[in-house]
């Protein structure tokens, strides 16, 4: 199959990249970044390189006929653009808007006219914050809470609408990695005052992949969710 990453040279881009040149079932990495993306330092022999295409966007709101052309007969994307919760006190929050949730739904559009797979399935990277009830006030800051669960809300309105295609969203916990004491902690922290458990960017990225590939479980895909299959994908490999 083939599969498009968006935000390939992020934290969780750079593994998705990683991994998928090592699954059997994908044939083709579409990369897309802002700046060029390059094939992952200490990627095992086992890997297949040529299966990466790195196609560089200015902007992820608009897509050029020449960047669509790539997408064509494209099976899956799983998008993890966005600026997180952290950053997003840095920006004013309609530049905030304008990438979490404005530039996705621009970006499925975009898929779509390009011609997909049937069915394509779009994978949402959110967060277990996300709140999808407008009429709520989220815990943990509301804003920026409700306009990801509305950007949730719009991409599986806009799915339904273009006809073929399958949304879910992964809300994932806070996302670590080894050797990262630091948010190792701060994901200890996160779970015992809140109960959402903290997730290894291995096990997330086991998890979305093996979705795309074999098909939604459920959707959404809760943080416990994204351990068990992941967890369970990773002892199968």
């Amino acid at each position: 199959m083939k599969l498009i990453v968006t935000g390939a040279t992020g934290f969780v881009g750079k593994e998705l990249i990683r991994q998928s040149l090592l699954h059997p079932n994908i044939t083709s990495v579409v990369a897309l970044a802002r700046s060029p993306v390059a094939i992952p330092e200490t990627l095992p022999a086992s890997a297949d390189s040529s299966k990466l295409k790195a196609v560089v966007i200015q902007d992820y709101e608009v897509y050029p006929d020449e960047i669509k052309k790539e997408f064509s007969g494209a099976a899956a994307c799983i998008w993890t653009v966005a600026i997180t919760p952290t950053k997003s006190k840095m920006y004013d929050f309609k530049e905030v808007k304008r990438v979490c949730q404005t530039s996705t739904i621009a970006g499925l559009r975009a898929m779509h006219e390009a011609g997909p797979a049937t069915p394509f399935r779009f994978l949402y990277m959110s967060g277990a914050a996300a709140e999808r009830d407008q009429e709520k006030t989220p815990w943990y800051m509301p804003e920026y809470s409700l306009m990801r669960g509305e950007t949730e809300n719009q991409l599986l309105a806009l799915g339904r609408e273009l006809g073929g295609i399958e949304v879910a969203a992964a809300k994932a916990g806070l996302v670590t990695e080894p050797g990262d004491f630091k948010r190792a902690a701060m994901g200890f922290a996160v779970k015992v005052t809140t109960g959402i458990p903290s997730i290894n960017v291995g096990t997330l990225v086991a998890a979305m992949l093996d979705q795309v590939v074999n098909g939604f479980e459920k959707e959404p895909l809760t943080p416990h969710d994204l351990i068990r299959i992941g967890e369970t994908v990773s002892k199968a490999t």
